[in-house]
């Protein structure tokens, strides 16, 4: 397995490349900003796996990132960096990243993640898909998501209060406060709402 860390900090790249070392992944190649980078694969050089320090020289944000992804093909780009916010975790993942990795997670995590990518999968911190999902569903219950779904289905709030097997004055509860979590206007709202938000 052939991987690049392009990172402007040679105790990041050093530290990353003594885990893969130590985990008998020998073919580490450096970059020390995205034009190195660049032109390391603008070379036609092969790699199973880059990771892309995030506020390195060159990068501009996800800018970089994307370039990378359009120049490098097949292999998966990843992010790496010391920024632990989801949402951009999230924004880097819709432009096709494969992965977001801060730089606080263990070397055994790390590792895990590096292997999961090159193996052409996704990798986000367990705490990050967390955080999205708690945004998306506004923070509602169990039991609410639960109602929300017998809304969105177009059932009545006695159909629900039978599916669920609770009186249906605490249906119109749950409708009450879950259309209040969402900022939904009414039922019909907050269904359109989970609609667009994918809950379902």
């Amino acid at each position: 397995m052939r991987i690049m860390i392009a990172d402007d900090h040679s105790l990041v790249r050093e530290a990353i490349a003594a885990i893969l070392q130590i985990n008998d992944f020998s073919d580490v190649v450096f970059a020390g900003s995205l034009t190195d980078a660049v032109d390391r694969v603008s070379e036609f050089e092969s790699f199973d796996l880059i990771l892309l320090d995030y506020s390195m020289p060159g990068m501009n944000g996800l800018d970089g990132l994307s370039k990378m992804i359009a120049l490098a093909g097949d292999c998966p780009v990843a992010i790496l960096t010391g920024v632990e916010s989801p949402d951009l975790a999230h924004k880097a993942l819709e432009l096709g990243a494969a992965g977001f990795i801060p730089k606080t997670i263990s070397a055994r995590s790390m590792m895990s993640a590096i292997k999961f990518m090159a193996d052409g999968e996704k990798y986000l911190p367990m705490e990050f898909m967390k955080a999205k999902h708690t945004e998306a569903d506004g923070g509602l219950s169990k039991r609410e998501m639960e109602v929300l779904e017998g809304i969105c289905e177009g059932k009545s709030n006695k159909e629900i209060a039978i599916d669920l097997n609770l009186q249906e004055v605490t249906i119109k509860l749950y409708v009450k406060t879950l259309t209040g979590k969402l900022n939904a206007r009414n039922r019909t709202h907050a269904a359109m709402i989970a609609r667009d938000r994918s809950l379902f």
